[in-house]
This record gives C-alpha cells, structure tokens and sequence, in this order.
C-alpha cells in the first residue's frame, strides 16, 4: 500500500489528500477542506488510475451534490430513488 499527499487551493477553498492504495486496486482518499465557513473532513473510495485534479474535481462535485441536496425534501421520498453514497464520507471538523 503507497500513500500520497496532495493540496490544491480553489479559492476560499483548499482540499488536502493523502490516498492510500487498497489490496483491492482502489484508492482510498482521505482528505481535509479548510474554508471561511468550516473545516471539514472525509473519505472517498475511488478507482485507481486517477490524476490528483481528477480527485480533487470528484471530491468537489460530491460536495456541491451534497450541499445541493441538504435541503432538498425530495431525497425523503422513495419515489425519487434517492440513495446513499457509501463511496462518500463527509464530516464537521
């Protein structure tokens, strides 16, 4: 198993990762967010192979979906077959 750390700053926003690679050939990517409103921690489980930009825009667009949904009444509602993603861990430092 190798591990790697990275930092990308995005403005008023920066993510740094460490990936460590699984027996099972993903990565998992254990990053930190530092912005104005919170600092924020998580975990993502990927296919290896992927450039550190391409993280980084994953781990973003998990983000904006997440926020996007957090008020968003429609994931109570079995209809709209809303899911978990268990590939996606986010937490409140």
């Amino acid at each position: 198993m190798s591990q790697l750390a990275n930092s990308i700053n995005i403005p008023m926003r920066t993510i740094t990762y460490t990936s460590k690679k699984l027996d099972s050939g993903n990565l998992q990517i254990k990053f930190y967010i530092d912005d104005n409103e919170k600092s924020r921690y998580g975990y993502l489980l990927t296919p290896s192979g992927k450039s550190a930009d391409e993280i980084v825009q994953e781990i973003q667009e998990r983000i904006q979906f997440r926020e996007s949904a957090k008020h968003d009444l429609l994931r109570f509602s079995f209809k709209e077959g809303w899911k978990d993603d268990y590939n996606f861990f986010l937490y409140t430092a």
